[in-house]
C-alpha cells in the first residue's frame, strides 16, 4: 500500500499524520481500528487474514 494511501486511512480515523514513520502510522491505524497493533512483526505467518496491510507486512514492504 503507497504511504500517500495510509496517510489518508489515518486522517480519516483522526490520527495526526504529522512526521511519523509508516510502520508507525499503520500501527496507530491498527489500534484506532481495535486491532492488535502488529505491523512489521510477522514473521512469515499471520492469522490475520482481514487486515488491510497483512500482504505488505508478510512481504516486507515497510
Amino acid at each position: 500500500m503507497l504511504f500517500a494511501e495510509v496517510r489518508k486511512m489515518a486522517k480519516d480515523l483522526g490520527v495526526k499524520v504529522g512526521r511519523v514513520k509508516k510502520v508507525e502510522l499503520i500501527r496507530e491505524i491498527q489500534r484506532r481500528e481495535g486491532n492488535f497493533p502488529c505491523f512489521g512483526t510477522a514473521e512469515g505467518y499471520c492469522d490475520r487474514y482481514d487486515c488491510a496491510f497483512r500482504s505488505d507486512c508478510l512481504a516486507g514492504r515497510y
